[in-house]
């Protein structure tokens, strides 16, 4: 009896997620189910319950079983709730263009959120691929479903282990990159309407994931110095009923900004004290420039309540999509997502990367990146600050590859942006990164990628023609800026 049940509760919920079954439906009777699945009343009552427990349906006395609004696992039907006009919908657009642009012909693409591919070990990983393809002859090495290959999962508990962070295996999660591990882990903790902590400014993809899931933002200020400003991540907590916290711990995106070491306990044990689930964008966290690591806020999490979400993606494979969530105790919750949504990722490149991490180079490939990124952060730093006005506010990030500009708050940088293309030249303008204009006088710069020949490939590390164009670009800007004032 006991797979029976799981059987017919696992197709009842497959059902309600293609639609069969929408909210507010009564599913068929106990006796119903009974007669058509040819089993007991008792196994149908048992698998209603796991349902139930599971928060797919609710039992209703005297009346039967009824789908329930459920974990943001479906979308509103387009019929049956008209469309409101996104406000994110001009950001789309900016973040397609930028995106575009940097991919296709552009000498300095600087504004591209990728790390320069020239950057990793192609050649080994193409063997670790050639290896895994050869010895993987059984059907089932191709079909790895979640929670991922339990050898990879190892591999990364292990990687925990070595900072001092009891992981387990049983809570790792492989996923479709970066992105889907952080959109199942918010996805699993939240349902459509509720307010979420995001920083400003925010990494785009942010913004993005909660329009999909109908959440609601409630920013918090990100300084480039000093990070997440606690204080107004305690007035956020105290003042909205917030059902989830997305924070950057490491090297964030836009701006390089760390939480600084002894206020991470104070965040973790913030967001536990409020009772609201942290999910940690830790994807920056391998490419620091000091001695160690950055420790992680999920190394103070004695509750479960940090998801902590990875990936190869920004220092070893970007074209690969794998990467990972530490789920505590919404581990079960975020497999039986992935298992309805994506399904799986891809077997090969799970396998390829566990073998590569298996040879022993990685560690030695990420002293390498490291060294490069902290010589080309510093290049390109000193530069802009020989180029742009004095006024100029540049980060100093202590690891990653992006460089966060902040101009005279007279000049709009999507102008700038335009006005680079025909050279070449792409940055990342402010408006990507929040809703509301406020950082329209910044840009992003990624450092990673220093120039760029017709042919793609690199040229010497001093020709920095592409910043030299930029400050060109923005003083004509001021230029015109100043001619259109005095008329």
């Amino acid at each position: 009896m006991q797979m029976r049940y799981r059987d017919i509760a696992s197709w009842i919920e497959t059902q309600i997620q293609q639609r069969v079954w929408q909210v507010g439906d009564r599913i068929p009777s106990v006796r119903e189910m009974s007669r058509l699945q040819h089993v007991s009343p008792m196994t149908v009552m048992r698998a209603y319950e796991q349902l139930e427990a599971d928060g797919w349906v609710e039992a209703r006395p005297r009346s039967g079983f009824f789908v329930r609004p459920h974990y943001n696992k479906l979308a509103v039907d387009a019929l049956a709730r008209p469309q409101a006009q996104s406000q994110w919908l001009d950001t789309h657009q900016d973040v397609f263009d930028v995106i575009s642009a940097s991919h296709k012909g552009a000498y300095y693409p600087f504004g591209s959120a990728f790390p320069d591919p020239q950057l990793f070990p192609m050649q080994a990983l193409g063997r670790a691929m050639a290896r895994v393809l050869r010895q993987s002859s059984h059907p089932d090495h191709f079909t790895i479903l979640p929670p991922g290959d339990s050898g990879l999962r190892r591999l990364i508990a292990q990687r925990y282990l070595r900072q001092g962070i009891k992981v387990s295996i049983d809570e790792i999660i492989i996923t479709n990159g970066a992105i889907e591990a952080l959109s199942l882990s918010l996805a699993a903790v939240t349902e459509p309407g509720d307010k979420v902590i995001i920083e400003a400014p925010a990494f785009y993809g942010v913004l993005q994931t909660l329009e999909r899931l109908q959440l609601e933002a409630v920013p918090v200020t990100v300084d480039p110095e000093t990070g997440v400003d606690i204080h107004a991540l305690e007035h956020a907590l105290a003042s909205h009923s917030i059902s989830a916290c997305w924070l950057m711990s490491n090297f964030h995106n836009p701006t390089g900004a760390s939480i600084p070491a002894p206020r991470r306990p104070d965040v973790v044990n913030l967001l536990a004290t409020y009772q609201v689930p942290l999910i940690e964008d830790d994807v920056y966290g391998e490419l620091f420039f000091a001695e160690a690591r950055p420790m992680p806020l999920k190394a103070y999490d004695t509750q479960g309540g940090v998801l902590h979400c990875g990936s190869f993606s920004k220092q070893l494979a970007p074209g690969f999509r794998v990467g990972w969530i530490a789920a505590g105790c919404y581990a079960m919750q975020i497999e039986k997502r992935q298992s309805v949504s994506s399904l799986a990722v891809g077997a090969p490149n799970q396998l390829a990367i566990a073998d590569y991490l298996k040879q022993g180079g990685y560690d030695s490939h990420l002293r390498r990146l490291r060294e490069t990124l902290f010589a080309r952060q510093a290049l390109i730093r000193a530069e802009l600050k020989a180029l742009l006005p004095a006024s100029t506010r540049i980060s100093q990030p202590k690891g990653g590859y992006f460089l966060w500009v902040e101009l005279d708050k007279r000049v709009d940088t999507h102008v700038l942006f335009q006005a680079l293309r025909p050279y070449g030249v792409t940055i990342a303008p402010g408006a990507l990164f929040a809703s509301d204009g406020r950082f329209n006088h910044c840009f992003r710069l990624n450092v990673s990628v220093v120039g760029r020949q017709n042919t793609g490939a690199l040229n010497n590390p001093q020709s920095l023609e592409g910043l030299k164009q930029i400050a060109t670009s923005l003083s004509a800007l001021s230029v015109q800026s100043t001619v259109t004032a005095e008329y």
